[in-house]
């Protein structure tokens, strides 16, 4: 899969799922302005991945965050069991650390087969963090004050996403993804 083609589908799980269900209420602002980053990771291996994830950590780290506010570091096949991935986070969490980013930065995970703990594998309420990749989401602590301060009622956001999609359902979600029906060839404008 190229690049332009991984980085085409999470942008379309950002403006359908993310902004459309309103699952993050600060991701608009950032999309919109272009200040997020998509690093399409191509490490053979989980050694590979954690450089191109200190790579990412320094760059953003570096970066006026007028310009890029957030980096989505995506791998396309590296991790495809969530448990891998999810054990996988606690280097990521420990890169962080060990570049002296704790308080600076700091990652969400994105899977397409997220789980939360504690919950069954077809649950709708992990489609949440159920992303087309396996991926991590580099963000600025600073930039999530500024929006928690911003939104009055930041700690209702899980619960109100749990209840979004409840209502959806999970037929809901798939439609969501679902390519738009063709205009029946008796319509005529």
């Amino acid at each position: 899969m190229r690049d332009e083609d991984v980085i085409a589908a999470m942008r379309e799980w950002i403006e359908k799922a993310v902004i459309g269900l309103n699952l993050c209420p600060f991701a608009k602002a950032v999309y919109v302005k272009k200040q997020v980053r998509y690093v399409v990771s191509h490490a053979p291996h989980l050694d590979g991945l954690l450089e191109d994830l200190d790579r990412e950590l320094d760059f953003l780290a570096a970066a006026d965050p007028g310009e890029i506010d957030t980096t989505l570091l995506i791998h396309p096949t590296l991790l495809p069991d969530f448990l891998d991935f999810n054990d996988f986070l606690q280097l990521a969490e420990a890169a962080v650390g060990e570049h002296g980013l704790d308080g600076v930065i700091q990652i969400a995970s994105f899977h397409p087969r997220f789980q939360f703990e504690g919950t069954a594998p077809d649950d709708i309420g992990n489609f949440t963090n159920r992303a087309p990749f396996p991926a991590l989401h580099l963000l600025r602590e600073a930039s999530i004050e500024r929006a928690v301060a911003a939104f009055p009622e930041a700690e209702t956001i899980y619960a109100a996403n749990i209840e979004t999609m409840a209502r959806l359902g999970l037929a809901g979600w798939r439609a969501l993804w679902a390519p738009p029906a063709a205009p029946d060839a008796g319509d005529k404008k």
